[in-house]
């Protein structure tokens, strides 16, 4: 009788059922690639013993190929061990704003959109531009996408930081070398309920009329949308869709995103007062540097990972950065 009071308990509140749900999901997620594993280890044991007993050399080349498929199955278990943040499991909210520069500056954001856009359909997670502002002549004035996957959030957290590109200008008619900035931030999609509290007595909403780039209106109505949160002041739009109501449920998801970022930052603010740390984030203090000029040279300035092939890490090709990061990060919390 309890059991069945409580699993009417349960179902009366969907919200949290389909959180717990969800957590029985990821769990199970985890668990069965492991269970498979022990099973084709025991496969392949059973296979190497039958061909010794009928000394039948042409399994081991079998066997060997069998191993090594293996043996990259348990290092992509063991990498995704290093997600195990809240968060990491849950979508990312990718944000690019072009530090000073003008035309330069937009133009590499427009590198990096590209750079996170390939790796995310590589991976073939699903990219939504909740808010683009064109350059004036080139490039990006600022972007911010949702990238939906499994673990989007935990991988692309390593790219949160300020990335600096050396390269000689192609907007430049001298044809020198200028060094350009811009911010990536990246937060963990929120849930609507639980989380993040939102009042709507605390909210400005605006609309007003989208447009692309070279100013021509991508709507005629005013279906863009920005919400102010008052009070912390952050400021959050949408233009993306025709619909207003999609763009301002595009936006409360980024301004929820936004608000668990500011109550973090917050938290660890006071954590660095009782330690006596200080802590500066400027344009100077780059994550990681794209040098193009005199020599090409991509290098992570936090783990001093190195790699030669430019193009291809513009290409998307990151993975070797995330990897090693998230690996120091765990090396550091075991030696703590």
């Amino acid at each position: 009788m309890e059991r069945e009071c409580s699993s009417q308990d349960f179902w009366q509140n969907p919200e949290a059922a389909s959180r717990y749900l969800k957590e029985i999901s990821d769990f199970k997620a985890k668990i069965e690639p492991i269970k498979d594993l022990e099973v084709q280890l025991e496969e392949l044991k059973i296979l190497l013993d039958l061909s010794k007993e009928e000394s039948d050399n042409s399994l081991l080349e079998e066997i060997k190929r069998d191993v090594e498929k293996l043996e990259r199955e348990v290092k992509g278990i063991e990498f995704k061990a290093l997600l195990s943040g809240k968060y990491d499991s849950r979508n990312a909210i990718l944000s690019i704003h072009p530090g000073a520069g003008g035309t330069e500056s937009c133009d590499w954001a427009s590198m990096l959109l590209r750079m996170y856009t390939r790796w995310a359909k590589e991976r073939r997670y699903r990219v939504e531009t909740l808010d683009l502002l064109p350059g004036e002549e080139a490039g990006i004035k600022s972007v911010t996408l949702l990238i939906e996957g499994e673990y989007a959030y935990g991988y692309l957290k390593s790219e949160m930081g300020i990335h600096r590109l050396v390269r000689i200008s192609p907007f430049d008619a001298s044809k020198r070398r200028h060094t350009s900035f811009a911010s990536v931030w990246i937060m963990p999609e929120m849930e609507e309920v639980g989380e993040v509290e939102i009042r709507e007595e605390d909210l400005r909403i605006d609309t007003y009329r989208a447009s692309g780039a070279g100013g021509q209106h991508v709507n005629v109505t005013d279906s863009a949308v920005r919400i102010t949160h008052l009070p912390t002041k952050i400021v959050v739009s949408c233009q993306s869709e025709r619909s207003q109501h999609k763009n301002k449920a595009n936006a409360l998801k980024v301004l929820r995103s936004r608000l668990y970022e500011d109550y973090q930052r917050k938290k660890q603010k006071e954590i660095d007062q009782i330690g006596g740390e200080k802590k500066e984030i400027a344009w100077g203090s780059q994550i990681r540097s794209y040098i193009f000029h005199p020599y090409t040279l991509i290098k992570d300035h936090r783990t001093n990972l190195e790699i030669g092939n430019g193009r291809e890490v513009l290409d998307g090709g990151i993975d070797p950065f995330i990897e090693v990061y998230l690996r120091s990060v765990e090396s550091k919390r075991i030696e703590l």
